[in-house]
């Protein structure tokens, strides 16, 4: 699957503000600077299309894309470590649980950075996707940062907190476009059996 165009639609805090339903959409969470734009873009073939930043928690708001006209890709804030006031940081929850909660049909991709051991936040948003029964994905990030060596090390590490198999998650470089491929056939395939389904 190549997405041959893709679009910014709007971004919203509140349900009544997320665009038209358009079937079912695929959702991209993750602690603040773990690559989702970064991996949006990849995903594209647009460099800007998802604004990227150094500085962690930039994402503020539900970003929604339209894609091939027919889907929505949709860019969540991230959570963690930004340097913003307790205060936001718990509308952010607020805004990512009221998503997590809606009707939508929806995929969600849960991000987390092959370099670090999952936070705890990362395993209490594991807890809310299990919580709210929402069909989920892992992907790992940056993981051209390692070398296979350092990267089944990990892996090992990882599996301590977290139990998956490594054919069940899927391992992306937005840097180096690597994983691209697996990932956009796997939604295709999502998408053709959503409309067969129907």
């Amino acid at each position: 699957m190549e997405i041959k165009k893709s679009e910014f639609v709007k971004s919203a805090v509140y349900e009544k503000d997320y665009p038209e339903k358009k079937g079912i959409e695929f959702s991209f969470i993750g602690r603040s600077n773990v690559g989702k734009s970064s991996l949006i873009n990849s995903l594209t073939n647009r460099r800007n299309l998802a604004r990227t930043s150094k500085t962690p928690g930039r994402t503020q708001l539900i970003n929604y894309f339209l894609i091939d006209s027919e889907i929505y890709f949709v860019d969540l804030p991230g959570y963690g470590f930004a340097k913003v006031p307790e205060a936001v940081k718990r509308n952010w929850g607020t805004t990512i649980e009221t998503y997590l909660k809606s009707e939508r049909d929806k995929v969600v991709f849960l991000l987390l950075d092959l370099r670090r051991i999952p936070s705890g936040e990362d395993m209490e948003m594991l807890r809310w996707l299990e919580h709210y029964n929402i069909e989920y994905y892992i992907i790992f990030t940056k993981s051209d940062k390692l070398s296979n060596n350092e990267k089944a090390k990990q892996l090992k590490e990882i599996k301590k907190k977290l139990e998956f198999n490594n054919e069940d998650v899927f391992f992306s470089s937005a840097l180096k476009n690597t994983g691209k491929e697996e990932l956009l056939d796997f939604i295709y395939e999502k998408v053709k059996n959503y409309y067969k389904n129907k």
